[in-house]
């Protein structure tokens, strides 16, 4: 019997379907045990979310500051043949309850030597996240053998106004007759995902090694190189207001409201100027540079390899 590990963390319930299909081939086969673990964070996070309670909780996920979470429902001395490790982005790095479980003691006991899928559910700004993601495996000696990003269906510019109305109020959309389109995953991408899991059964009924080439050739994920110097700018000025938030005290404070007003703004201007100007430019380089663009694609890409 196969063992499986599947850990989540997801406040709309959209990552969780993303796993039920992308595991449905593991979750329907007799000779695979799959263990499912959701964790729980000892103060929850809400969803929909206040808008100031939103936003006051980035400092904590860029500088990648644990929660609490409850203790997991398994033996952490239990082997597995491979985890699947699902997560969402906030402000570019990986959900706090998620990192606060590769932080824990717990996950170097699971995770060590052992084969890992990363999945990931969200806006097409995940480049940054999943660096995060490698580093967090990488401590506790974890191998990252594949990585699969399922991205919103309203794209860059539909999913900047569309996101954010879906998180602060509970509903996709689309909105305003259509002029917010619909936030989240394109239903269809979803059921696709079936495509994983019956390759990861193959792979464990072969009795094959699980390395790097396990999700190659699926289309697991599709690299937006114009996006790349975006995120890395925008990353550099959250973990400056970050440190500074910080500093001023814990989440929650009433001292960092103000200045999370004046953030907010930044943040606005940014994706409003920065991002475009960034897709701008890359797209003018981009016949002078295409090593160089080849070469982020397949970094970044890997390693499931760049659609």
């Amino acid at each position: 019997m196969k063992k499986v590990l599947l850990i989540e963390f997801s406040q709309s319930g959209q990552l969780s379907e993303v796993l039920r299909s992308f595991s449905r081939a593991l979750l329907d086969a007799p000779d695979v045990r799959v263990h499912i673990e959701t964790l729980r964070p000892r103060q929850p996070y809400p969803f929909p979310w206040p808008i100031l309670r939103f936003f006051d909780t980035f400092p904590e996920a860029v500088h990648l500051d644990p929660p609490q979470l409850e203790p997991l429902s398994l033996d952490a001395r239990e082997r597995f043949d491979l985890v699947i490790v699902g997560y969402t982005v906030w402000f570019l790095s990986p959900s706090l309850p998620i990192t606060a479980f590769l932080k824990g003691p717990q996950a170097a006991e699971l995770l060590r030597d052992t084969p890992v899928v990363t999945v990931v559910a969200c806006r097409d700004m995940w480049l940054m996240a999943q660096e995060r993601m490698k580093e967090l495996l990488a401590a506790v000696g974890a191998r990252l053998v594949g990585h699969a990003a399922f991205t919103d269906e309203a794209g860059t510019a539909g999913s900047f106004l569309a996101t954010p109305v879906w998180v602060m109020s509970g509903k996709k959309g689309p909105h305003l007759g259509g002029l917010i389109p619909r936030a989240g995953v394109h239903p269809e991408k979803i059921r696709g995902a079936v495509r994983f899991g019956a390759r990861i059964l193959e792979r464990l009924r072969a009795g094959a090694a699980l390395d790097e080439s396990l999700l190659r050739g699926l289309g697991a994920v599709h690299v937006n190189e114009r996006l790349i110097s975006s995120e890395t700018f925008i990353r550099r000025g959250l973990r400056l207001w970050g440190s500074l938030l910080r500093a001023l005290g814990p989440q929650g404070a009433w001292v960092r409201k103000p200045v999370l007003l004046v953030y907010i703004l930044w943040l606005v201007v940014m994706i409003l100027t920065v991002v475009p100007l960034g897709v701008l430019v890359k797209a003018l380089l981009t016949p002078l540079t295409r090593k160089r663009v080849a070469a982020q694609k397949a970094y970044f890409g890997a390693p499931s390899g760049s659609a």
